[in-house]
């Protein structure tokens, strides 16, 4: 107890510092958004800060939306001081970083920060793309491929055959067995990665490759941090894919001019020990931004929702051991997490139970996406490692409890669960959409604006902390503090370890 005569311990006194600091960063934040500062920007009970959230109950009692966007007003606070961006290999992401890492220490957890080299991606001036045949031609709306690699040509153009006429266009390189040496490749997106398309063309004497999407919107893509070859490479609408793809005697004219160099960067690991140190029980989120924009959705949203549930959870005494990852270079090409899982030693690569991934649960335009572990939707990949299919069902769990429609969303390898269901590891997670379409049929059941992207700033400047629905992120920041509980307690369902004591999995939320 502080011996200032005021009665107040030192858990109260730090309970009312962060919850005045919460009121001022919000309060400066929709100061400067234009918006009043809504009623429910209050704290929740002063209980939280030194009780023990060992239920579903009393954790979702604790568990604060506003506490998850003062995380994020944190984010933005520091790309704002840093050129707008919180990219890998920035000093916005190192302060990110290192704003994590004192947090989870100051919760009581044991921080690690692993250090690792990446190869950073500079668009150093704006990429142009033309039509300059058949004329009157004129610019191009496009986004470079991250890791492009530079040139500037002008060439006739060929379009590969596109669905249905081929259902994996330009991913085997004998799509490009006819194709002219010395032109530029159009191909529409899908089936593989932009890298292998890339490459495909390229070794067919390709001097510039034209992807574009296959739905509506624009196509925000990375070749990955692995791609070296000097050649350009961007990305274009579908309708602009398929109106160019459909022009005789087309020429365009593709400048690229980018940098790739060295870096190195951090993933930062938070972990409580638990009763069982031989079970481990994983959650993850990427810290990193892409260079454009300061990533409030993508990513602080699930950084800043885990970051609220682990520190909720600090006085939690966990059958199973907790560990908490903030993956860096997520951008680059999942470069953190597969850093992470190909250097752990099979003792403890073997000790990880399951892996929850959340990357984006607070889209504008949202949906409530699971990951489907069991390839009941029957898109894309098929189901994930064994236990991947509990998981996605302990998600819909909470869900149906609160009498929310959910969706499910294909392992498409585009987040960092990836490194950790190619080797064998059940995972799950949950998504609220980037640059796909939201469809009527959709906003019958979550509202919304057709025809729109999830995310409108996906990979832009305007990923900022108004780029946000409070919905959605109320709701998924509950659902992860369900579910994370849930295992921390017992992963009997997933690997058959059962817990000890009387931990009730499932408590319906008032």
């Amino acid at each position: 107890m502080r011996g200032d005569g005021t009665g107040l311990g030192e858990r109260d006194w730090r309970y009312m510092r962060r919850s005045l600091r919460r009121l001022v960063v919000l309060a400066s934040i929709f100061a400067l958004l234009g918006a009043t500062v809504p009623v429910a920007t209050a704290a929740p009970p002063a209980a939280c800060e030194n009780r023990n959230n060992n239920t579903i109950a009393k954790l979702l009692e604790c568990v604060d939306l506003e506490g998850v966007r003062e995380h994020q007003a944190t984010f933005q606070e520091i790309a704002d001081a840093n050129d707008g961006t919180r990219a890998s290999g920035t000093d916005g992401y190192n302060q990110s970083a290192d704003y994590v890492a004192e947090r989870m220490e100051a919760a009581g957890y044991d921080v690690t920060i692993q250090p690792f080299d990446f190869v950073r991606f500079t668009e150093v001036t704006p990429t142009i793309l033309e039509q300059t045949a058949p004329l009157p031609g004129g610019p191009i709306a496009n986004i470079v491929m991250t890791y492009s690699g530079s040139g500037d040509v002008t060439a006739a153009v060929t379009a590969l055959p596109a669905p249905p006429a081929d259902t994996t266009p330009g991913c085997e390189d004998t799509d490009f067995a006819a194709f002219p040496t010395g032109n530029i490749a159009l191909i529409s997106r899908g089936a593989c990665t932009f890298a292998i398309k890339a490459t495909n063309a390229l070794n067919a004497g390709a001097v510039g490759v034209v992807i574009y999407n296959n739905i509506a919107g624009d196509l925000n893509g990375t070749l990955g941090s692995t791609f070296d070859l000097d050649i350009g490479v961007t990305g274009i609408t579908q309708a602009l894919g398929q109106q160019l793809a459909a022009t005789a005697g087309l020429e365009l004219r593709l400048a690229t001019d980018t940098l790739r160099e060295p870096g190195t960067t951090s993933n930062v690991l938070a972990e409580k020990a638990g009763k069982n140190t031989d079970n481990v029980v994983m959650v993850g989120a990427h810290l990193d931004s892409v260079p454009e924009g300061p990533g409030i959705n993508d990513n602080g949203s699930g950084v800043g929702a885990i970051l609220e549930v682990a520190e909720q959870m600090a006085k939690v005494k966990p059958q199973n051991t907790l560990r908490f990852a903030w993956w860096g270079a997520e951008e680059a090409g999942l470069v953190g997490s597969t850093e992470y899982v190909n250097t752990l030693s099979d003792e403890e690569f073997a000790k990880i139970a399951l892996y929850l991934n959340f990357d984006m649960v607070g889209s504008p335009n949202y949906v409530f996406f699971v990951y489907d572990g069991d390839n009941s939707d029957g898109v894309g990949a098929g189901p994930g490692p064994e236990g991947s299919a509990q998981i996605e069902k302990k998600f819909e769990e909470f869900y149906n409890s609160r009498s929310v429609p959910f969706k499910g969303t294909d392992f498409d390898g585009r987040s960092d669960y990836q490194a950790f269901i190619l080797n064998g590891i059940p995972a799950g997670g949950l998504f609220t959409g980037a640059e796909g379409i939201k469809t009527a049929a959709e906003v019958l059941l979550w509202g919304g604006t057709a025809g729109q992207q999830y995310d409108p700033c996906y990979h832009q400047a305007c990923d900022t902390f108004a780029n946000n629905s409070d919905e959605a992120l109320g709701t998924n920041s509950d659902a992860i503090a369900y579910v994370t509980l849930s295992y921390a307690m017992s992963t009997e369902e997933i690997n058959g370890t059962k817990s000890k004591g009387n931990f009730k999995p499932f408590e319906p939320a008032a």
